[in-house]
């Protein structure tokens, strides 16, 4: 079998696999957790890309804060509202500090600044240049240090290019590191920045983005996101499919 979707929360809705799955994921929230460090090993190759960036640019940081940019929007670039949108999140959720544009420079309160390195993964450098060039400009308003960082660039999507596949891969696992819930931006509309910008997800499962909506066994449509506690719609994809842990499960039903 070969697909590029994550099916694996459709898995859940098959009553033949639900003891063995029970066993195998008692918490369901980190199936990907553990698919991804136990059974999708990276090769040598890999791993060296993982390690060398990890140390060189990642390693030394207090705090470490991944951003993945991915957008799907024809015609003129939408990096201006993308980054405002990032912007008011980050802010919002003090993920990041602000700058003080006014200020040449500011001192950390405790007089030893913290050091927090931002890896951002794009097709395009237009992120992390933005980000990196206000960081470097003007100081932060607490006194922090900022470092923003890229792995790669490849312009567009390149399915089935062993190299790009090997970058993709790497970078999915430096963002992951933390093994934290992620924060997703809501979709904007007309270019505008929505209020509020974003949100922090149910879990840290991937979104199965082409799930069914066909019960084989009524011969009938159903709303596959409601037919067991811990399989619940995407944040961001009313449509899509993702496993949550048994408290979020508890808190929605």
């Amino acid at each position: 079998m070969r697909t590029d979707n994550y099916f694996v929360p459709s898995l859940f809705l098959m009553p033949s696999f639900e003891q063995e799955l029970e066993k195998l994921f008692p918490e369901k929230e980190t199936v990907f957790h553990h698919l991804g460090r136990y059974l999708f090993h990276p090769s040598n190759h890999v791993w060296g890309l993982i390690t060398r960036y990890y140390q060189a640019h990642l390693a030394k940081a207090d705090e470490r804060i991944g951003i993945q940019v991915r957008t799907f929007e024809s015609g003129p670039s939408p990096l201006q509202h993308v980054m405002n949108q990032i912007y008011a999140c980050v802010f919002k959720e003090k993920l990041l500090p602000q700058v003080d544009k006014q200020k040449p420079v500011v001192t950390a309160p405790s007089g030893i600044p913290k050091l927090k390195s931002v890896l951002i993964t794009s097709l395009t450098s237009g992120y992390s240049e933005n980000m990196r060039n206000m960081y470097w400009q003007h100081p932060t308003v607490n006194g922090d240090l900022i470092g923003v960082f890229q792995p790669s660039h490849e312009g567009h999507q390149q399915t089935d290019k062993n190299l790009h596949d090997r970058k993709a891969w790497a970078e999915m696992y430096l963002l992951s590191l933390g093994g934290l819930k992620p924060w997703i931006l809501y979709k904007p509309e007309n270019q505008t920045t929505p209020n509020p910008p974003c949100r922090q997800v149910m879990s840290m499962e991937p979104c199965f983005h082409a799930p069914p909506f066909y019960d084989c066994k009524a011969k009938r449509g159903v709303d596959t996101g409601a037919l067991v506690p811990h399989v619940r719609h995407c944040e961001d994809m009313s449509w899509g499919l993702k496993l949550v842990g048994s408290h979020e499960s508890h808190d929605q039903l």
